[in-house]
């Protein structure tokens, strides 16, 4: 009875308090707040006049109001941008995502002669500076005809995320059991058959970690956008912020609600895919 008793005292212990832990949560209560304090601040003046905003920046609104958004996804079109940034985005992630799981099958499955140049070659995409690379891209485009073509910014973002998607897939692939192939090739699959319905399900936490950091960049890209897209019907959201801002006066609380539409994908494919991304990205810790 009383070993009953004390293993019921030992199992409800509460956890031992000490500095290091609150040191510790303190200093995330407080980066948490500062990270979403700025949102706090866009969204409440998404609900007021842009002449309250001017005359008390940071403040609650008076009143509930959600013209804002309505004039940011109607009048300054941004459904439309809305729109194509989710094609564009969605059809990079997936082109790149696609060739780097294939390049990265290769690389971390088999060794072949040019296997570690390859691999090094990809590694070195990840210290250059693709915008660096603006002007003979553009020539190239152009001569391709792609300029302010919508596959030619999907062809660009996909490329871009090619090296970092197959640094970290090659190594999920190396960390697979090679009786897993040599068991798929006794029953008689074939190399794409042991890709796409063995290999491929079993680095599934890793392929979700690389879609969204693709996905976050691309989908807050400017630049290339700017750049490679001339026709205002097929810019994208950051370049369509752009019709906020006049030459004499900005409409803050339209931009604050613009800035709320673009942000708002974001943080559902963030809350949607959290368990994928860390189990992703503590897939090689082991205690």
């Amino acid at each position: 009875m009383s070993t009953a008793t004390d293993t019921s005292k030992r199992s409800f212990r509460l956890p031992k308090i000490t500095f290091a832990t609150v040191g510790s949560n303190g200093m995330l209560i407080i980066y948490a707040i500062i990270v979403l304090l700025p949102l706090f601040i866009v969204v409440t003046n998404t609900m007021r006049p842009t002449r309250e905003i001017y005359k008390e920046p940071v403040a609650l609104p008076e009143t509930i109001n959600f013209d804002s958004y309505v004039i940011a996804w109607n009048e300054a079109d941004f459904s439309r941008y809305f729109v194509n940034s989710l094609v564009i985005t969605v059809a990079s992630v997936v082109l790149g995502t696609s060739v780097s799981a294939l390049a990265a099958y290769i690389l971390g499955r088999y060794n072949f002669p040019g296997g570690r140049f390859l691999s090094a070659f990809f590694v070195a995409g990840l210290t250059l500076p693709f915008r660096l690379a603006i002007v003979p891209l553009f020539l190239l485009l152009n001569s391709l005809g792609l300029i302010d073509n919508r596959i030619g910014l999907i062809l660009v973002y996909a490329a871009t995320g090619i090296p970092f998607s197959v640094f970290i897939l090659a190594s999920f692939f190396r960390q697979l059991p090679q009786e897993l192939t040599e068991a798929a090739r006794i029953d008689g699959a074939q190399e794409f058959t042991i890709f796409g319905r063995v290999m491929l399900p079993l680095v599934r936490p890793a392929l979700a970690t690389v879609a969204v950091f693709q996905f976050v960049p691309l989908w807050n890209d400017f630049f290339f956008p700017l750049v490679l897209l001339r026709s205002t019907d097929k810019w994208t959201l950051p370049v369509g912020m752009t019709r906020f801002f006049g030459e004499f006066q900005t409409d803050w609380s339209t931009l604050f609600a613009g800035l709320v539409i673009t942000t708002l994908p974001l943080i559902i494919l963030f809350l949607s895919a959290t368990e994928q991304i860390i189990t992703g990205l503590t897939a090689g810790i082991r205690k």
